[in-house]
């Protein structure tokens, strides 16, 4: 179990030093006045220190040695 959680943790951690964020599109509504609609797309983004991902990558690695020699 520990083995595999610490290869998730290694995983995690390279794909958020490759990407430090993302962006998503949500759909929001201006006017809603009875029948009458207007909504409008909103660019909303998420973003994460590049340390964050070095960390958990340390912390993988630490789970994964500790859990060989056991």
């Amino acid at each position: 179990m520990n083995k595999t959680l610490g290869l998730i943790l290694i995983i995690v951690g390279i794909a958020m030093l490759v990407w430090t964020g993302f962006t998503y599109t949500k759909k929001e509504k201006i006017v809603d006045a009875g029948p009458i609609q207007i909504s409008a797309d909103k660019e909303k983004s998420v973003n994460w220190p590049p340390y964050a991902g070095g960390i958990i990558l340390v912390a993988g690695v630490i789970v994964f040695v500790a859990s060989k020699r056991r």
